[in-house]
């Protein structure tokens, strides 16, 4: 567990911050005293969150934005500085996970998973990159960071997830190759990989996809979002000079 002062003085920003992970994440950080800008497109949801980061001591700033358009990915980063003077870490989580076969799949299906999975992530990413490097300089921690949200989809293949396989890899290759440029310069790119957990996100897919995915996970314990939350805070709590590269994270039950 974190304490409640190990990201004092900081900020963070987290997407998809409306339900599940991100929105765990974004009271893990509060309560270990960053203050958290909440991006995602549901007002009502990020309104109710802020009230939870305020109480638990944290300044909150809502900001309602999709994050799909790179103009207001980049105002979103933005407005964060402006109104929260710094940015300290990014939690890249938005995305979405549509599942089936290949073959006769909506289309629409593997935009939508582009558009959020990868164009979302790198228009948040090229937006922050720039306020990241300066945190690092300025810091009393001598450090910030970004962690990508990717997926056990990120690293095993298989039928019936293969636009989501492409996504994923994707954000992994993306997120290596960024980590080796920029960590001399004080920037961790960590990437975390969550198996099933309990959240939205199978919600999304037809319901003939929700069927076959209940029956997979119907005797697995699967996580819960507080896992990794859990495991984000652990990530950006570290020192300077220890960087947590890649976190794969499975129920204990899950074999694939």
């Amino acid at each position: 567990m974190t304490s409640n002062s190990e990201l004092k003085s900081t900020v963070a920003l987290v997407t998809g911050a409306s339900s599940g992970i991100g929105e765990a994440t974004a009271l893990t950080l509060a309560r270990a005293g960053a203050d958290v800008a909440i991006v995602a497109r549901r007002q009502d949801r990020l309104d109710a969150l802020a009230s939870r980061l305020s109480d638990a001591g944290a300044k909150a700033l809502v900001i309602a934005a999709d994050i799909t358009s790179q103009e207001q990915a980049q105002a979103a980063v933005e407005q964060t500085v402006s109104e929260l003077g710094r940015l300290d870490t990014l939690v890249n989580n938005a995305g979405v996970m549509l599942l089936g076969p290949t073959v006769d799949a909506p289309l629409e299906e593997w935009q939508q998973m582009i558009k959020i999975n990868v164009e979302g992530l790198l228009y948040c990413a090229h937006a922050a990159l720039p306020h990241l490097l300066q945190a690092a300089q300025d810091s009393p921690r001598q450090i910030a960071d970004m962690v990508n949200i990717s997926s056990v989809a990120g690293r095993v293949a298989r039928d019936g997830s293969g636009v989501y396989n492409l996504t994923k890899h994707g954000v992994g290759a993306f997120s290596e190759a960024l980590r080796q440029e920029v960590t001399g310069r004080h920037v961790r790119v960590s990437l975390v990989e969550p198996g099933a957990v309990a959240t939205e996100l199978s919600s999304h897919n037809r319901p003939e996809i929700q069927e076959v995915i209940a029956n997979r996970f119907g005797d697995v314990e699967i996580l819960k979002a507080q896992d990794i939350a859990d495991a984000i805070a652990y990530i950006v709590t570290r020192p300077w000079h220890m960087s947590i590269n890649e976190i794969l994270i499975r129920p204990t039950e899950q074999e694939g």
